[in-house]
């Protein structure tokens, strides 16, 4: 389970191998017993002498028995896990159901939903692995995580490594040895620890290393075991004066001496670039006090005051978790001292209560040892799993069910052709994976294949896909590529690619057009053609071209219009109309707000007569740096670039984003709130309202003054202006007022 699917040989059951799985069967059923029926395992044994004589069975690359390895495998679950009937049952037949001898609805019916919603968790795991995916990164661990739907499939798998593990020192090729140990230190040992199975993580670390370091391993093996009887000896003569003490003392506690892995002795070695001799601290002990709530400061401060007085500290390497304790929770007192013979010595002091949130935690350990964390979310997750896990009650099994592994919801994570692994956000589509491959890629994207189904680039991916991109060298990126794609990247590089298409028309347009002109021999004018552009309704000059390449615009047309305007303004008399009268001219009121049917504004470039409004948040005028967003229900709201709400907007909304540019001449009017602060001079107000009142087409709308205390006022100024330029020159002109500190906008 759970290996290669390099199978090399019909699973037989062979003499040497009988007696081991009666044996294994008999200690499973007596482990089980209370949580396994003997229908069940009635069920099970049917079931898998089926799949026996069905000839269908077959060992994997190892050459290991699939039932044997299976019943190997449960006992470790139960025993050294402690999962119950579901997932023990789900291990004995989850190849029963690979192999068709039965079905996930039959075992729903038979053995309950709960064995067949694991069963399913193993099988996509498995097909997970067959994709061979590179596990040293981070990113696999979170798939594994999120692809198994059930807490349970990630212990079983876990299990079925440490079983493997012990077993494949002398089985199948070393090529083989080397990646199973190699993922055991990667994946399986970090999961293990996360998961609070600090035993299994410390054998899967010091396995692998035995596999691919056997000289590192049996060195220090071998040193470990010939310093054992010394080394035990000196802890007992350590420990001893410090019981005496403790015990006159009055306190209740119990005293924990622990030799370091030989893996983590190895990574000391290496960090500390030392020999073996050269690691002091191959061991800790542990005084675990029994004390009560409201004492277990002081009563590990006196164990403190006790140990200190008889060795010597090292006070560089005092760790006071008790004052102030770590984010995760952990509490402990941390010192090292000078035993005997002159050997450093690392002494822990915690409560029961202490000891079992460190050991429980999933939170002291694996971050207080530097395993990295995958956010608080798992940590949360963790910490439950740990709780239910160790809640050996009958109930156990509807408790795990509330634990689904919905970590990554917000996440999937699908495949190359070769396997390797990418992270999208959910709903992310083909077109979002074209994109994240590279940018060439994506704008060359025509659909993709999902798991070898020809699909279009709008599919949306779903974890554990494996996807091909279909690309021509013919396709470019469309506008409605901005309605398809979900991640920044995409959209980013898509409207990207459509701003370079148009200026490659607009190029191209420009150059046919100025070739028309010499053909004719025309002298073409840019001021002349700037003000035909306007005339013929065109807010921008690349609305203008790319008409005339899409030949919606004559060149001929555009051409005779060119001439005419030069013409008119060559002889102003000859095109003479009647003039209007400023007499009894009443002008309308005007609009605080522009509207989108003026001239003023271009959106997105190609964008005409669309409704918008000016955002009152920021109160963009002409001329201001601008972008429109598109909102809900009330049309498209224009907003400064540097408006305070436009970075979020951006982040969490990038793809309602518009582009906006100012056009024409303008032509209304715009409401600006000015913040002055000055000193709080006699005519000062006056002054200032002076300015304002002989700027030409500047009114005062509104005013407010306040003045305190220490001498200083602060106002605003609302004033309706025409655009930006004017508004910056009124700005300095308040400026220079004699008392004005600062005008902001």
């Amino acid at each position: 389970m759970i290996l290669s699917n390099n199978m090399v040989e019909i699973a037989t059951i062979r003499d040497d191998e009988k007696q081991d799985l009666f044996d294994a069967f008999k200690k499973l059923q007596t482990l089980v017993a209370d949580v396994v029926n003997p229908d069940d395992f009635r069920k099970i044994k049917d079931m898998l002498m089926k799949a026996v004589q069905s000839g269908a069975l077959q060992r994997n690359q190892f050459g290991f028995n699939p039932i044997l390895f299976d019943l190997q495998t449960a006992i470790i679950t139960a025993e050294e896990i402690g999962l119950n009937r579901a997932s023990i049952v789900s291990i004995l037949l989850h190849n029963c159901v690979s192999i068709g001898i039965k079905n996930i609805d039959s075992i729903r019916e038979e053995l309950g939903e709960d064995v067949a919603h694991i069963i399913r968790g193993i099988q996509k795991v498995n097909e997970l692995y067959a994709k061979n995916p590179s596990i040293e990164t981070e990113n696999f661990r979170d798939l594994l995580l999120s692809f198994a739907e059930d807490m349970r499939v990630i212990f079983i798998i876990i299990a079925t490594r440490v079983n493997l593990m012990r077993q494949i020192k002398d089985r199948g090729e070393i090529e083989e040895r080397t990646r199973v140990a190699t993922e055991a230190a990667y994946l399986y040992a970090p999961l293990a620890h996360k998961l609070g199975l600090y035993l299994i993580k410390r054998e899967l670390e010091d396995l692998s290393l035995k596999y691919l370091e056997p000289d590192v391993f049996y060195m220090i093996k071998e040193k470990l075991a010939a310093t054992r009887e010394t080394r035990d000896l000196y802890i007992k003569n350590f420990i001893a004066p410090i019981e005496e003490k403790l015990n006159t003392a009055g306190l209740k506690f119990h005293i924990k001496g622990r030799t370091k892995s030989i893996h983590s002795i190895w990574q000391k070695m290496k960090k500390q670039k030392c020999k073996f001799e050269g690691i002091y601290d191959l061991f800790a002990i542990r005084v675990i006090l029994d004390s009560e709530l409201e004492k277990e400061k002081q009563d590990c401060w006196q164990v403190f005051s006790i140990v200190t007085d008889m060795y010597r500290p090292n006070p560089k390497r005092l760790r006071d978790w008790l004052s102030v304790p770590k984010s995760n929770g952990y509490e402990s007192l941390h010192i090292t001292v000078m035993g005997p013979e002159g050997k450093w010595v690392e002494i822990q002091i915690r409560t029961e209560r202490m000891d079992e949130i460190a050991e429980r935690g999933l939170a002291a350990h694996w971050r207080y040892k530097g395993v990295k964390d995958s956010g608080s979310k798992l940590e949360d997750w963790l910490k439950d799993i740990r709780v239910a896990l160790e809640n050996q009650t009958t109930s156990d099994e509807k408790l795990m069910d509330q634990f689904k592994v919905d970590l990554y919801s917000d996440e999937v994570f699908v495949f190359t052709p070769k396997g390797d692994l990418f992270k999208l956000p959910k709903g992310a589509t083909v077109l979002d994976f074209a994109f994240q491959i590279h940018t060439n890629v994506g704008c060359q994207c025509t659909g993709g294949k999902v798991n070898g189904k020809n699909v279009h680039i709008g599919t949306a991916l779903q974890s554990g896909d494996q996807v091909e991109i279909l690309t021509s060298s013919k396709q470019q990126p469309k506008r409605d590529w901005l309605n398809i794609a979900v991640t920044t990247k995409a959209k980013t590089k898509i409207r990207q690619s459509l701003t370079e298409q148009e200026m490659k028309v607009s190029s191209f347009a420009k150059e046919m057009l100025e070739r028309k002109f010499k053909n004719k021999k025309i002298e073409q004018d840019e001021a002349v053609m700037t003000r035909l552009q306007k005339k013929m309704g065109y807010k921008h000059v690349s609305e203008f071209y790319k008409a005339i390449a899409d030949e919606i615009l004559d060149v001929n047309t555009v051409i005779e219009r060119y001439q005419e305007l030069v013409e008119r303004e060559a002889n102003p008399s000859l095109f003479t109309t009647e003039q209007r009268s400023a007499d009894g001219y009443v002008a309308g009121p005007r609009e605080d707000k522009a509207q989108g049917n003026s001239d003023v504004l271009v959106l997105d470039n190609n964008l005409k007569g669309v409704e918008y409004t000016l955002a009152k948040c920021c109160s963009p005028i002409y001329g201001d740096d601008v972008f429109g967003f598109v909102t809900l229900n009330r049309g498209i709201k224009v907003h400064r670039t540097d408006c305070p709400n436009a970075q979020l907007l951006r982040e969490q909304r990038g793809y309602r984003i518009l582009r906006a540019e100012w056009a024409g001449k303008g032509g209304n009017q715009y409401p600006v709130t000015l913040h002055v602060v000055g000193h709080d001079d006699i005519g000062i107000v006056n002054n200032i309202t002076s300015i304002i009142n002989k700027e030409k087409n500047v009114m005062l709308r509104g005013i407010s003054i306040q003045s305190f205390e220490d001498g200083l006022f602060s106002g605003t100024l609302t004033v309706m202006i025409d655009d930006q330029k004017q508004l910056t020159q009124l700005i300095k002109k308040i400026t220079t007022v004699k008392g004005v500190k600062n005008v902001t906008r």
